[in-house]
């Protein structure tokens, strides 16, 4: 089968940075490599795919339960998880231009930049070291966290002791998480700084078979759900020379990104191995007493992980679209409803003074319940663009027969259909249309406007 067309990176970044999705970090300053800033549209793009996913895996579930462990935690920590010997890439400078480089993404043994002769690998920690207190000595050595797995890890035996949980049940933990990456680039595919979405569940062992399983075909469909084109997915399995030393079975949910295939999340069964290394380092008992067995055991643990900024990364790319709408070229966003940064758009016909006042009651009305952004700049159909290209659902438009029948005419951004509603039913309306009901289901007194 012929792979997907893949949209342009370029046209990816530059819509970010044209609408205020995102931004470079210090622009002014010329930026920090890999690092950004999320911009007013970007930020609400962000925290309604963590919205969605916490929804997904907290509010609708019963077996998991959230957690926010603090970002520096006791070095041991680090030890125990095998962080601190473990990882680590190899690296190779150049002896001209010293720029350095992963040892396994540099071909002809040459410095990609100026070609100089290359040292031989040494290994890099990929974790920051700051220090704790006054004084920069040894003992005060603590590190931003490379993940947020392992604050759930030594919560265990306390949400255990004041959830009364019963096993099989999870933990989900969204925060940020930093990696001194050597090779970074493709736009927020992979930074230094990002943010990451964890489930830990913990499962009987003779059970972790079958839940794995079950959250790799979870965790597929939450991405499909959310609007993701089932061909520009694909699962990856883990061979057994690239599986962690801890995991048991692995796999990855890739998505077709503008360079090519690349891990979107994986799921992990990585056995005992977190449990038991933490109850050795700490010398607490970090086992679970099974009421069933009466006996204690030590859980296995399913973890899928996914990263914030590449799923807002693979939302932006797979909604990305160019057609013809109204005899003219558009940009638009194709985003689910859910992750729409502006639900609704009010959009008055004229900045006249008999239009402003009725047009300005609708949107302070609107906005107690979506997201809703205000534009009179312009003409209608620039407007309209303007919204389609950042990815908002539906927009309201208020003209001068609304004055007369208090009525409003609704624009679906994808087929362009219109529908005219009066004002006493636009909230609950638009309620209904943003949760999936078609355009043309109609409220009382509505009437089709544009078929599309």
């Amino acid at each position: 089968m012929a792979e997907p067309a893949r949209v342009d990176m370029t046209k990816i970044v530059s819509l970010c940075q044209r609408r205020g999705f995102i931004f470079p970090s210090s622009e002014i300053y010329g930026g920090l490599s890999s690092c950004w800033d999320y911009g007013p549209l970007g930020v609400e793009l962000k925290q309604n795919v963590k919205r969605a996913w916490w929804r997904a895996v907290v509010q609708e579930r019963d077996d998991i339960v959230g957690l926010d462990a603090s970002i520096l935690m006791h070095p041991r920590t680090w030890e125990a998880s095998g962080h601190l010997e473990g990882f680590k890439d190899p690296l190779v400078e150049c002896k001209s231009c010293h720029l350095r480089w992963r040892a396994d993404e540099v071909k002809g043994g040459k410095c990609p930049s100026c070609g100089g002769e290359l040292t031989e690998p040494q290994m890099f920690n990929l974790m920051f070291k700051t220090f704790i207190g006054p004084v920069e000595e040894q003992a005060s050595v603590v590190y931003l966290r490379p993940e947020t797995a392992q604050g759930m890890f030594v919560n265990f035996e306390n949400v255990v002791n004041t959830t009364r949980k019963r096993l099989p049940f999870g933990m989900a933990q969204l925060g940020k998480a930093f990696r001194n990456e050597v090779t970074t680039g493709n736009f927020i595919f992979r930074c230094r700084e990002f943010e990451q979405m964890e489930i830990e569940f913990f499962v009987k062992p003779d059970s972790a078979k079958q839940w794995f399983d079950y959250w790799v075909e979870e965790r597929s469909n939450w991405y499909v759900n959310l609007g993701i084109k089932k061909e520009n997915l694909r699962l990856r399995e883990h061979s057994k020379e690239e599986l962690a030393h801890y995991a048991k079975e692995c796999s990855d949910i890739d998505y077709l990104f503008p360079m090519g295939w690349a891990e979107l999340e994986g799921i992990a069964n990585r056995g005992d191995f977190d449990l038991v290394q933490h109850a050795k380092f700490s010398g607490k008992s970090l086992s679970y007493y099974d009421e069933e067995t009466k006996e204690h055991i030590t859980p296995y643990i399913i973890e899928p992980s996914a990263g914030v900024d590449r799923s807002c990364l693979a939302f932006l790319c797979d909604a990305y679209d160019e057609d013809i709408a109204d005899g003219e070229s558009r940009v638009l966003l194709h985003l689910h409803p859910d992750l729409a940064p502006i639900k609704v758009a009010v959009l008055p016909l004229s900045r006249k003074e008999t239009l402003a006042p009725l047009a300005k009651e609708i949107y302070a009305d609107l906005r107690r319940s979506f997201m809703t952004q205000y534009d009179d700049a312009q003409s209608i159909g620039r407007r309209y663009r303007r919204q389609d290209e950042i990815g908002t659902p539906f927009c309201v438009t208020i003209d001068f027969q609304s004055l007369d029948d208090k009525q409003v005419t609704i624009r679906e951004r994808d087929s362009l259909r219109q529908i005219r509603v009066p004002i006493a039913e636009l909230n609950k309306t638009l309620q209904a249309k943003l949760e999936g009901e078609d355009l043309f289901v109609l409220p009382p007194g509505g009437k089709i406007w544009k078929e599309g």
